[in-house]
């Protein structure tokens, strides 16, 4: 790894009370004390200093802190700036820490070196960085337990179990005169087959979490005039579209952000899904079915004044295929309702005096989604499950058979997947599973 030391600002860039500088590598310290002018600082301890430039110019009064190798985030020597937040005095010091041997750092090379110096894993790691980008309070909890260790924990004692599993079956090929538990075999299927339960548990509850960790998306859907646009303003409390009676009127899709209760949603408005459409309308279209596509929950609008049509039967028929959690929706309820089709759960409002009954079923439907099993933040990390078990289901079939060498061939694969969620495998591990469990050296 190198040994270079770097430097970089903590925080956001902007106006604030604070703002930090981190330094690390085996130069921060001495670094640190040349622009402080101290000869020491006590590790773990705020020492208040004034910081110079190399040039004598006063800079700022800040609190400095030193973390000593390995009790740092990095596992290297790492002191922290706490200086006066602004665009400028941040930068100042910075500079003066890269001319005085310091050199900038690339995005994540703290965290990268966290995990090279196996401070944090890669699962840790991720939580860090969705935690960051976090989108409400649900997600926050689940990747704070994810930091707290709970993700890493789970693989790595699943992993645990497939080394054992594999150190078992390589040595029933190796030493296959030796004598092995006459129900070996069971206790490994019975094993394999808990672990891929497992895993594609927590693969498909990920899957319909998702919205979790990356903010739900919400897609806004109906025939033109049907009042998609007004919900829109209504949610979001402000004039955000254009409200007309000429149909096509919104005709590339609209996205806000909208706040529900905790939940930082994505909230979509589409154009209006009709037939014989001009082109540049029928572009629009286009874009309302792919948000479908990419929603997380579809709100389908219809106009509870009118009869319903062919038209509407689309739009429910592209809801129900979407097979998203659909909010059915009809507007204009303040009129005579002349609306035939059944809808499920209908909500009835009129967008131009209140949603408040849309809005609290979506809070409602978003805080039922809150779990505290373990859940996967990344599509790399369900890819890395599902292969997992995809591994596991060809490994219990070819056990049936007794093909123990290529049993041995699926669960490497299946190590190698589960453990890139975290750390990979090294294959001393299973070298040292295989001799704390049998003895090899008759």
């Amino acid at each position: 790894m190198n040994n270079d030391t770097i430097a970089a600002i903590a925080t956001a860039n902007g106006i604030g009370s604070i703002a930090i500088i981190r330094v690390s590598g085996a130069d921060a310290l001495k670094i640190s004390l040349k622009l402080s002018r101290k000869s020491t600082l006590t590790p773990r301890y705020a020492t208040l200093c004034q910081i110079y430039a190399l040039n004598g110019d006063f800079l700022d009064e800040s609190l400095l802190i030193y973390f000593k190798a390995p009790a740092s985030y990095t596992g290297e020597d790492v002191v922290e700036f706490q200086t006066h937040g602004g665009f400028v005095v941040a930068s100042l010091i910075l500079d003066e820490l890269i001319k005085s041997g310091a050199r900038l750092a690339r995005a994540g090379e703290f965290s990268k070196r966290a995990f090279l110096n196996e401070k944090i894993d890669l699962a840790k790691a991720n939580a860090i960085q969705a935690l960051i980008n976090s989108k409400n309070k649900s997600a926050a909890k689940i990747l704070a337990s994810q930091m707290r260790g709970d993700l890493s924990k789970f693989v790595n004692e699943l992993r645990a179990e497939l080394v054992k599993t594999l150190a078992f079956v390589e040595t029933s090929i190796d030493y296959a005169d030796d004598d092995l538990p006459s129900d070996l075999l069971d206790q490994i299927s019975n094993l394999l087959s808990q672990n891929h339960e497992k895993l594609s548990k927590i693969v498909s509850l990920s899957k319909s979490r998702k919205g979790l960790i990356e903010g739900f998306k919400i897609a806004i859907i109906g025939k033109p005039n049907v009042g998609k646009s007004s919900i829109l303003n209504s949610l979001l409390a402000y004039e955000r579209a254009i409200i007309s009676d000429e149909a096509g009127t919104t005709r590339d899709r609209i996205e806000e952000n909208l706040i529900i209760g905790t939940h930082l949603v994505r909230i979509i408005d589409t154009a209006g899904i009709r037939k014989n459409a001009k082109k540049l309308e029928n572009i629009g279209i286009g874009y309302s079915l792919k948000a479908i596509d990419e929603a997380d929950i579809i709100i389908a609008v219809f106009d509870a004044s009118k009869p319903s049509d062919e038209e509407d039967e689309k739009i429910l028929s592209l809801a129900k295929q979407s097979q998203k959690k659909i909010f059915f929706v009809l507007n204009k309820s303040d009129l005579e309702q002349k609306f035939e089709l059944n809808l499920d759960d209908v909500i009835k409002i009129c967008a131009k005096s209140s949603t408040q009954n849309l809005l609290n079923a979506l809070q409602e439907y978003l805080n039922l989604q809150d779990s505290d099993d373990i859940i996967l933040n990344s599509n790399l990390q369900i890819l890395s499950c599902q292969n997992a078990a995809t591994a596991l289901k060809n490994a219990l079939d070819l056990l049936n058979q007794s093909q123990l060498e290529l049993f041995a061939y699926e669960i490497n694969h299946a190590i190698k997947f589960i453990s890139s969620i975290t750390r990979p495998l090294e294959y001393d591990e299973i070298l040292d599973s295989m001799f704390s469990n049998f003895c090899l050296g008759k």
